[in-house]
């Protein structure tokens, strides 16, 4: 017995041998050869006007292959799946029973494969085949991408991302898509990734790559998200966000010690914790032995700062003697306790003095010039100049008008610098009527 092995491709030439057998003796009309009024150019054969084009489009996307097929003749085309050999369609005719596929023909020398909502298994290699023989064939390629996917871990419980401070945390991103995405790691807040060996060296990164991402001897400060960053080209990218809880017991300090304030004032005594989970915050007066509570004396506040730190105000109002002494600020958790102490003394102000005011002589900080000793002196002499000038003018002033009246001048006493009596003026008067 002989046996005969016969190749995929030799099957696949031989079933559409058939089919076009098939084809012709049913009744269905050939392509019209094309004449162009020289003989020789029919006994040409077929022949392809253009390559087939390679196609890459995202999944759920229609797309085509055309082919042009220029004096065809008696021949027929064919569409072949070329990795499994399958025939989809001759001429007008379907072969596959996969309905998103369909072939057309313009009347022409244009064939068309259509393709709708193209999946994954629809990428490969597509053939346009003419069944000369030999035969003649064009191929173009069809790649169906997808854009990436994060998929859900068990592994990435919410416990996962959860560590004492010195442990160790491990995260999964796991992406899919066509082609295979790229994962990258980075903080949520822009700061860099903190990855510490166990000899203590440590490197600072802007972004970790890899689908697993490792903090080993995590440190308070790698509190926060994390996010998980997948791409391959194809858009849209694809994050999702990891929180990282480093766990530790409060760690307690004031900002003063010793806090010294004056009597019916108020003051506020401040302390600072880092502490993880959230704790329990409170104040405390004589050793710890009463609680402090918000109302008409005490006003408690307490400020997030960040993720693990805490800024705790105790304000006391209306500070009378009794309020003079210790007290206690106090953070605890799950993982400890931890407080500290502030004195608060009184501030003695100097007493206030009951005085007279005097009043209020504006002044400025030119500092004034020292008059020199003969200063006043001189103004005075320029004064007893002035009144001694004004004596003389009013005695010449007289004697002048003495003069005029051809009376001779009374020897009385002459008052206020030349300025004669009443009695005297009125005699010289009667004199000049008796003349």
């Amino acid at each position: 017995m002989i046996l005969l092995k016969l190749s995929q491709s030799a099957i696949g030439c031989c079933t559409f041998l058939l089919l076009i057998e098939a084809l012709s003796i049913s009744g269905t009309p050939s392509a019209v050869p094309h004449t162009h009024g020289h003989g020789d150019q029919d006994e040409l054969g077929p022949e392809f006007l253009a390559q087939l084009t390679n196609i890459t489009v995202p999944q759920g996307r229609d797309i085509s292959f055309t082919c042009v097929v220029d004096n065809l003749g008696q021949y027929r085309v064919a569409w072949i799946k070329s990795d499994s050999k399958a025939i989809l369609g001759i001429h007008t005719h379907m072969v596959s029973l996969n309905p998103r596929l369909s072939v057309t023909h313009n009347g022409h020398n244009t064939w068309k494969l259509h393709i709708s909502r193209v999946q994954i298994n629809d990428s490969g290699s597509y053939m346009c085949q003419v069944n000369t023989d030999p035969m003649k064939s064009l191929s173009g390629h069809l790649d169906v991408v997808v854009p990436p996917d994060i998929m859900n871990h068990r592994e990435n419980s919410q416990e996962e991302g959860v560590s004492t401070e010195g442990g160790s945390i491990s995260l999964i991103c796991s992406a899919t898509g066509v082609p295979e995405p790229k994962v990258q790691w980075r903080r949520e807040d822009g700061k860099d990734i903190i990855l510490r060996a166990e000899n203590r060296d440590k490197q600072a990164l802007k972004y970790v790559e890899g689908e697993r991402l490792t903090l080993t001897n995590v440190h308070r400060s790698d509190i926060g998200g994390y996010n998980c960053i997948a791409s391959n080209g194809v858009p849209p990218s694809v994050s999702k966000r990891f929180d990282v809880h480093v766990n530790f017991p409060p760690v307690i300090k004031a900002f003063n010690q010793l806090v010294g304030a004056p009597l019916e004032r108020e003051v506020t005594l401040e302390c600072m914790v880092e502490v993880y989970p959230k704790p329990l915050n409170g104040w405390y007066r004589n050793e710890g032995n009463i609680k402090l509570h918000n109302g008409s004396k005490y006003n408690i506040t307490e400020q997030m700062i960040s993720q693990y730190a805490w800024h705790l105000n105790l304000t006391i109002k209306h500070l009378t003697k009794s309020d003079f002494g210790a007290y206690s600020c106090s953070s605890v958790n799950a993982l400890g306790k931890s407080e500290t102490r502030i004195r608060l003394q009184e501030l003695r102000m100097p007493p206030k003095t009951t005085t007279t005011l005097a009043p209020h002589v504006h002044t400025t900080s030119k500092p004034r010039r020292k008059q020199t000793p003969g200063y006043n002196k001189g103004l005075n002499e320029v004064v007893r100049a002035k009144e001694t000038h004004f004596s003389n003018q009013m005695q010449q002033e007289n004697d002048i008008f003495s003069g005029g009246t051809g009376m001779p001048q009374s020897g009385s006493s002459v008052n206020n610098g030349g300025i004669q009596e009443s009695g005297n003026v009125n005699d010289m008067i009667n004199g000049v009527k008796d003349g």
